[in-house]
């Protein structure tokens, strides 16, 4: 009779934000088709490591389970992804999984992206609309125009262009290029460019587009191919027009 076919990952964990990081090593029987978040859920529900002993369940996130949410970003061999989308018949082993070294740990492979979520407060990454009343169909973008705002629209916060960027790190104020590719986005919205300036001041401030490498590291690891570097310098070209209008005043532009 042949020997079972085994997955070895290796997981690091840490028990609370405070807490120091150690790893844990864990075996599960291989099935076709397997991802890592099956093997998590596996684990899950019978969290004994590889030395036979009863461990607590590893943590993590996830949501939608085919990448859109963006929640189950974690660091797999190495490169920031999303664990629902990452195949083990694919992966060298043993499998290695960390959480993302850019955000905070909360536990295990669970991060802390408050540092997302306050960007886009900052960079107003809505669309604000007065009155609790149906105020009717707004205007309507050109095609050409709505079919790559679509491509900009995938962003789903998930952090692995944050992860990949150097100059994103806890020395530094930078929003993030994903932040950047938002304000694009909503500026070409018809009715969002009532709040264009707004937003091109926010990026003019402090940890805005100036701390940009433009390294490039973001648009190749982007799980969704969102063109980051596109917009960087299309919000670089922005940024400068809005400086020349808030020195000279926008009437004399």
């Amino acid at each position: 009779m042949s020997e079972e076919k085994m997955v070895r990952f290796i997981i690091t964990r840490q028990d609370s934000p405070e807490s120091s990081s150690y790893q844990e090593e864990f075996q599960l029987p291989y099935r076709p088709n397997m991802n890592v978040i099956s093997a998590l859920m596996e684990i899950r529900r019978n969290p004994v490591n590889a030395k036979g002993e009863k461990t607590t369940p590893v943590q993590w996130e996830m949501n939608c389970l085919e990448e859109v949410c963006g929640a189950c970003s974690m660091v797999i061999n190495g490169k920031a992804r999303q664990s629902c989308t990452a195949l083990v018949d694919k992966l060298d082993q043993p499998i290695r999984l960390e959480p993302m070294a850019t955000f905070p740990v909360v536990r295990d492979l669970v991060v802390d992206r408050s540092r997302m979520f306050n960007a886009m407060k900052r960079i107003k990454a809505w669309i604000p609309i007065d009155g609790t009343y149906d105020l009717g169909p707004g205007p309507r973008m050109p095609e050409r125009q709505r079919q790559w705002a679509y491509e900009l629209s995938k962003c789903m916060t998930c952090g692995v262009c944050l992860e990949a960027c150097p100059n994103v790190n806890d020395r530094s104020d930078f929003i993030g290029p994903f932040a950047l590719s938002l304000v694009r986005l909503f500026n070409t919205h018809p009715t969002g460019a009532m709040h264009k300036e707004e937003r091109l001041n926010a990026l003019m401030g402090e940890g805005g587009i100036e701390d940009c490498g433009n390294s490039q590291n973001c648009v190749q690891s982007c799980p969704k191919g969102i063109p980051l570097t596109t917009s960087i310098a299309s919000m670089n070209r922005a940024t400068t027009l809005q400086m020349f209008k808030n020195f000279f005043g926008s009437d004399n532009l």
